[in-house]
């Protein structure tokens, strides 16, 4: 019988640099690291490993170069039972991120360094295994388009995280089933002032789902006809944001493939994001789902 998969992942798979500084240094200034933690980053990639932390079953085809980033991304994936089959090994350099995160309140800069990428021709469609859901970031756009159409084709949902404005990825939209953007992405796309009016003109440019993060503002969404509903972000002491929007994603997912309405994928998202909020690095306190079960039973506070 053919092997199945909870969820396919298709983006960029960097490797994470990321120092904790107690201050930022002025520009042109120095500053001494308090703390670095080197993992796989990514959007995607890391919603495969929180789905896989939340006891699912996910894959990814991303691309790496054939050199110590790529083989450090891999190595740590498959630790992580993320099914790294369908990952590409190309000639040029992998992608790495180098990251400063404020020790005071977690807050992040990051910059990527991105000279690979998966093109088209990458996917042999008849190659791809069966799978429950497919997850896209739209940066790789003309392979996502691919593997979008392929997934309508055979009436698999999909997910789509965008996190902030790179690059145009409207015309996936139409293809997608659960768009989850940040407001970072969600107010200047629509050019509207307010979280409200974003979320009915992207219902016009998106048939599905969608739901807006905003940090410790929490996320809102909206299925076909019903109503807003709201989430509030849960309170906890945040060590590193880095990777927050990618767990809330991965989890958002996991309550999806088990059929749970829209408010209870929205908690287990707030959830999730904020207990890895609790350690640095993007991947370092993603939860188990009995983790999360505890901390939502705990009575966790959220933020007004």
């Amino acid at each position: 019988m053919a092997e199945i998969y909870d969820c396919l992942g298709l983006g960029i798979a960097p490797v994470d640099i990321l120092m904790q500084l107690k201050d930022y240094p002025q520009a042109g200034g120095k500053a001494d690291a308090e703390q670095t933690t080197i993992q796989g980053g990514g959007p995607i990639p890391t919603a495969m490993v929180t789905l896989s932390r939340l006891g699912k079953k996910p894959t990814l085809l991303a691309a790496v170069g054939d050199d110590v980033f790529g083989k450090f991304a891999i190595e740590e994936l498959k630790k992580e039972k993320v099914d790294t089959s369908l990952i590409v090994i190309k000639k040029n350099p992998s992608a790495f991120a180098v990251g400063w995160v404020e020790k005071k309140d977690g807050r992040r800069s990051i910059v990527l360094d991105l000279n690979i990428s998966v093109i088209p021709k990458d996917i042999i469609l008849n190659n791809l295994p069966n799978v429950r859901s497919v997850h896209l970031d739209g940066r790789y756009l003309p392979a996502c388009l691919k593997l979008a159409r392929w997934a309508k084709r055979k009436k698999i949902p999909v997910i789509m995280d965008v996190g902030s404005i790179r690059n145009d990825v409207a015309s996936l939209f139409p293809l997608v089933d659960h768009l989850i953007c940040s407001e970072d992405y969600a107010l200047p796309h629509t050019k509207t002032k307010d979280i409200k009016s974003a979320i009915f003109k992207l219902q016009k440019e998106c048939p599905g789902t969608i739901v807006i993060t905003s940090g410790i503002k929490g996320s809102i969404g909206i299925e076909k006809e019903s109503a807003i509903l709201r989430q509030k972000a849960f309170k906890v002491k945040a060590v590193d944001t880095t990777g927050a929007g990618d767990v809330y994603h991965g989890a958002y997912i996991f309550g999806f493939l088990n059929g749970w309405d829209l408010q209870k994928r929205m908690e287990l998202g707030s959830a999730a994001a904020a207990i890895k909020c609790t350690k640095a690095g993007g991947r370092t306190a993603i939860p188990t789902f009995n983790q999360v079960k505890k901390f939502l039973k705990s009575g966790a506070q959220k933020y007004a």
